[in-house]
């Protein structure tokens, strides 16, 4: 399937449940977002024990052939975008930053910069949540998946 197809059944797929943006220009053709809050109480709503709120920033690109250059350019733009979604407060637990990259081609280097790319920022020492980075990159032309350490559980979204 090409690059145009996939990225429309991935978006497809985001709709139900994320907050879809989509673009026409690049890097990215889409962003989407999810937020969570969960309570937990004590027996009655008057003992609340605590709360904990979670968000989810997701950034797609399409590329035709993704070399080095390009995925750090990636990495970099959406690291930096989903950082400036992120209120931290006492109840933010966490607010990953997920990048998918749908490619005809990925050069070697490129799939070598993916798997090693570590990205994590904590706030007040962890006290008020933190931020890790996922990254998903499918070549298209191959059906090849490759992703970082984080990323690996996004490969089931796309098997």
């Amino acid at each position: 399937m090409t690059v145009s197809g996939e990225l429309e059944k991935l978006l497809r797929s985001f709709r139900h449940y994320y907050d879809l943006n989509e673009y026409e220009d690049p890097p990215f053709y889409a962003s989407a977002a999810f937020h969570s809050h969960d309570t937990h109480y004590f027996l009655t709503k008057r003992a609340p024990l605590g709360e904990a709120e979670s968000n989810e920033y997701v950034f797609i690109a399409a590329e035709g052939v993704l070399d080095e250059k390009g995925a750090k350019k990636l990495v970099t733009e959406a690291w930096e975008r989903g950082l400036k979604n992120v209120k931290p407060h006492e109840n933010h637990r966490s607010s990953d930053v997920l990048l998918i990259i749908l490619a005809e081609k990925i050069t070697d280097e490129a799939k070598k910069y993916l798997e090693k790319c570590r990205l994590y920022k904590s706030y007040a020492f962890s006290f008020k949540g933190w931020s890790a980075f996922k990254v998903v990159a499918l070549e298209t032309s191959t059906k090849t998946l490759v992703s970082n350490r984080r990323g690996r559980d996004l490969k089931k979204l796309f098997n």
